[in-house]
């Protein structure tokens, strides 16, 4: 995708690079699954990171090549799997979600951001040229090695999962390589960086809840990544981290391999809590709440491509041309947990920005900052700005709220200063709903009747999830003081007075220029 435009950064002098992982309680026992119940552990850093940034990040993310069996181990049980997340939508602290996986035997814990927009799960190997060995996010980098673990094994080309792959485009043999050679992959990325390595089989280890409030502790052979080379970004050590967990349906991605063994069912859940303390729940199941509503996933394409059928802001239909939102190999709407924002479609941004403008209270005094359209004002958000809704085929609609499309971007006085948090994706027909729309939001992923469905909810609750005998359980969220945490101290690095002055006399700056 084409670079989008800038946006306007709070200029916070002396913030330091904010950190996207936080470190989680001590590992389980080797072979055993996740605490049943989820723990939000929270990171609260100051305000500052530069938006660009996080749209930098975004741009690699939409440039990555999506990727697209298994066996189950004796100790597999089938079941609702779950897993921990922690993170954050707020662009300013964290700006992502993250959750963590045990592999191979003797287990080790890695660190893996969720991304709904690919498939393949890896993990940094042991060796690596380029990968950093060293991270600035107050975590130890763990490096996984298939010499080290008595499960592992290679996938060579011969391999029945490899030739899969090779015919769907997720992997690479040479045409002059033995059969006995490995089977590779290569990640490319939008910003120039990339990783490489080969597919490997191991064990993952995970909970499972079985029922009557039960869980198991459960373990599959799955094949994931093993990156053994870096480039570009990926290199560096302010934000490195171990590896990506893809969800997306291609057949090497978890949840396929898991639903394709029984182990868990074909589809997985989240609800990602907006506030800045983050977290929220993840699990391979079905959430189950009365009011979530559903729209068909188009079909044959790579992402999780929905059709959006129309926006409306204080229940009037923005004009947009709707050949601007139909599904192609060139447009669409897609739902992607890896992008921090959310992007429109060129064509559709100027006509949605100038309805909200024209549907806010008096009390908003609007202006235009580096392209960028801004407001300020003293009044509450849910009174000055309107509610946008985003319709689906199938009557399927969802209802956002000025939290889902602003950013605040500082303070003067009284008065707020938010600004469109939805960027123009210039030149694209792409639409990509990133997490500042999917936060505080039940989504269902059920590929078994490929199907998405979203409700409006309190992430900081339980929620009900169906099990595979029928049952329905429910799975609670957490919150761990932070000054509880190992990365308690890392948090404590707060800017200065003087920074928040400079935030002060910029802000000044932009109203009084």
């Amino acid at each position: 995708m084409k670079k989008p435009p800038p946006l306007i950064v709070p200029l916070v002098a002396a913030a330091v690079i904010v950190a996207h992982l936080t470190v989680f309680s001590a590992a389980a026992a080797a072979g055993g699954g996740f605490p049943a119940k989820l723990t939000l552990e929270r990171a609260v850093p100051a305000r500052g990171v530069a938006l660009e940034h996080l749209k930098a990040r975004d741009r690699a993310r939409h440039g990555r090549m999506l990727l697209g069996s298994s066996s189950a181990s004796p100790a597999a049980v089938a079941g609702v799997v779950d897993f921990p997340v922690d993170g954050s939508a707020n662009p300013f602290t964290v700006g992502l979600y993250f959750t963590r996986v045990k592999l191979g035997n003797p287990s080790k814990e890695f660190y893996v951001q969720i991304d709904t927009g690919s498939d393949i799960l890896w993990v940094t190997c042991s060796p690596c040229n380029g990968c950093p060995t060293s991270s600035g996010l107050n975590i130890e980098l763990e490096f996984f090695d298939p010499d080290k673990s008595s499960s592992a094994s290679r996938i060579t080309c011969s391999d029945d999962r490899c030739t899969s792959a090779l015919q769907s485009g997720e992997a690479v043999c040479s045409t002059s390589s033995s059969q006995n050679s490995l089977c590779s992959y290569s990640f490319q990325y939008g910003d120039g960086s990339g990783t490489s390595g080969y597919y490997v089989s191991d064990m993952l280890y995970f909970d499972t809840v079985t029922g009557d409030e039960q869980t198991a502790n459960s373990s599959a052979t799955i094949v994931f990544g093993c990156s053994n080379s870096q480039s570009g970004d990926l290199t560096k050590s302010d934000r490195a981290i171990d590896g990506i967990f893809g969800f997306g349906q291609h057949d090497l991605s978890v949840i396929s391999q898991l639903s394709s063994i029984g182990v868990a069912p074909k589809v997985f859940s989240h609800c990602l809590k907006g506030s800045d303390n983050g977290g929220g729940i993840l699990v391979l199941g079905e959430i189950v709440q009365p009011e979530i509503v559903y729209t068909p996933l188009v079909q044959s394409q790579p992402h999780y491509n929905l059709n959006l059928e129309s926006i409306a802001v204080n229940g009037q239909t923005v004009p947009i041309d709707s050949s601007v939102l139909t599904t192609s190999n060139t447009q669409g709407t897609i739902v992607d947990s890896g992008t921090t924002l959310a992007y429109l479609a060129d064509e559709a941004y100027d006509p949605f920005v100038n309805a909200v403008t024209a549907s806010l209270s008096s009390s908003v005094h609007s202006f235009v900052s580096k392209g960028n359209q801004c407001f300020v004002t003293s009044s509450s958000i849910d009174e000055s700005f309107p509610s946008v809704t985003l319709n689906f085929m199938g009557g399927a609609s969802m209802s956002l709220k000025p939290q889902d499309y602003l950013l605040q971007q500082g303070s003067v006085d009284n008065a707020i200063i938010w600004c469109i948090g939805w960027q123009k994706n210039q030149g694209q027909g792409i639409t990509i709903l990133g997490d500042l729309v999917l936060k505080d939001k039940i989504f269902v992923y059920d590929l078994a009747n490929q199907r998405i469905g979203w409700a409006n909810y309190d992430c900081s609750l339980s929620v009900n999830v169906t099990t595979s005998s029928g049952k329905n359980e429910y799975l609670n969220t957490g919150q761990l003081d932070v000054s509880g945490s190992p990365g308690a101290a890392f948090w404590k690095r707060q800017p200065t007075d003087i920074a928040v002055f400079f935030v002060y006399i910029f802000v000044l700056a932009i109203l009084y220029r």
